[in-house]
């Protein structure tokens, strides 16, 4: 336990230090300082270069953190089958992604497609004066503004990516003189984030200067203030779909059970379309799949989360994001969803697991990795209403858990072995596993 806990314990120049002297500074906090070190020490890789390389991916780096990597195979996407790298610490996720897998394999797979790939990035600005003077401005230098990002996307065009759109919004019935330069982008097989901001940062600059020039602009009216530039993470227009059908009949072993499994899933899916509550749980359960390949694959979770829960929202409702529905004898469910993603830049080709990971799947491309993610958030979410609306979830989801508890307990490889093969047969809660236990260590 921290001996300083909730005290402040300031210091000045951290940054500075040499990894040591952080660790070391850092485990001074606490009871056992040497116990500390040796934990940080236990989570730094052996290979000096690799651990120099993760060191260096953020600011006072002391350790590594580490999630499990697991893979669902079995995983067919417009008929190619695939195996998905998943990094993620909660139990039964690795597990439903792989049995939804095996389950819609035998029944055609998964489709997908992309329904757009724009992004989007803004300025930000202040501008005190004349509405109609400013749009005059706008498309009298709007060739302008493009021409001065033309370094910075030259290498993105050649690729076939680039500016889009440029266009003024007026925003000044939220906030009083308040405006944007709206860009819209293709950064093809790159998330973007670094480009994009690179141009906007260009365009704020441009845009300045430019007023300062502009004769018909008052002494006010060229003083355009600058608040900020940046891309946005709502992405609604970059979009991808991924989507399993089969008759209803081939659904569960009969045709009766099926229709009536079939009927359940589809009420479970309108409910998370009206109900908040059940939607936010609902969206969360897609996101388990989705987040999992998203951090295997290094890209921002973080960020294609955000972008994920504004498109639930986009009605004006938090709603799930998948729909299902029976038509002439075919159950059809499906999940559409934004994805800001890449497989060419940060930690992409930096890090050697996410390497290996993009190996795994064949090195997608930026589009390919779009529909591999979606399926990954639609067999997520098959996996669990298919046992909410059958078995229940806590019945596999905590047969999964049970290592954990047993961990916890500080069973011994029999004991677990013994009580793994005890649960089988037996409801696993943490109360029934601590007596299992208690039971077996007394015999």
């Amino acid at each position: 336990m921290n001996k300083n806990a909730g005290q402040h314990n300031l210091v000045s120049g951290f940054s500075k230090k040499t990894k040591a002297e952080k660790i070391a500074w850092v485990s001074e906090h606490f009871a056992n300082p040497k116990a500390a070190t040796a934990l940080l020490d236990t989570y730094t890789h052996p290979d000096t270069n690799i651990q120099n390389l993760h060191d260096e991916f953020i600011e006072n780096a002391v350790a590594n953190f580490y999630l499990p990597l697991g893979v669902a195979p079995n995983v067919v996407i417009n008929g190619k089958t695939l195996t998905l790298p998943m990094a993620i610490e909660e139990s039964s996720v690795v597990a439903a992604a792989a049995n939804a897998a095996k389950f819609w394999a035998s029944r055609g797979g998964f489709s997908a497609e992309i329904l757009g790939i724009e992004k989007v990035g803004q300025v930000h600005f202040i501008f005190e004066g004349s509405t109609h003077k400013l749009h005059a401005f706008f498309d009298t230098h709007k060739a302008d503004l493009l021409q001065a990002t033309e370094a910075i996307t030259k290498n993105m065009r050649a690729r076939g990516g680039g500016i889009t759109a440029l266009t003024l919004e007026d925003k000044t019935h939220l906030i009083e003189d308040y405006f944007q330069l709206d860009v819209s982008f293709d950064t093809q097989d790159s998330m973007g984030a670094n480009f994009i901001n690179s141009c906007l940062e260009q365009l704020a600059k441009s845009l300045r200067e430019l007023a300062l020039l502009y004769n018909d602009f008052s002494a006010q009216e060229k003083e355009i203030e600058v608040v900020m530039s940046i891309l946005s993470n709502h992405v609604p227009n970059c979009l991808v779909k991924a989507a399993v059908s089969c008759p209803v009949e081939t659904l569960l072993d009969s045709p009766k059970d099926s229709q009536l499994f079939a009927e359940k899933f589809v009420q479970a899916v309108r409910i998370a379309e009206v109900e908040p509550y059940r939607a936010v749980t609902h969206n969360k359960g897609i996101m388990n799949g989705i987040d999992a390949v998203v951090i295997a694959s290094g890209n921002d979770f973080r960020a294609v989360a955000a972008g994920v829960h504004a498109y639930a929202a986009i009605s004006g409702q938090y709603r799930s994001l998948s729909k299902a529905e029976i038509k002439d004898g075919v159950f059809h469910f499906s999940l559409t969803l934004p994805l800001a993603i890449g497989t060419v830049g940060g930690l992409t080709k930096l890090h050697p697991l996410v390497r290996w990971c993009h190996e795994l799947m064949g090195f997608p491309n930026a589009e390919e990795l779009m529909k591999i993610v979606a399926v990954a958030g639609l067999s997520q979410n098959f996996a669990a209403i298919k046992s909410l609306v059958t078995s229940g979830i806590q019945q596999g989801h905590m047969k999964m858990h049970l290592l954990n508890i047993l961990n916890q307990l500080g069973a011994t490889a029999s004991e677990k072995k013994a009580l793994i093969s005890h649960f089988i047969k037996h409801t696993v809660s943490h109360h029934a596993v601590v007596e299992a236990l208690e039971k077996l260590r007394a015999e």
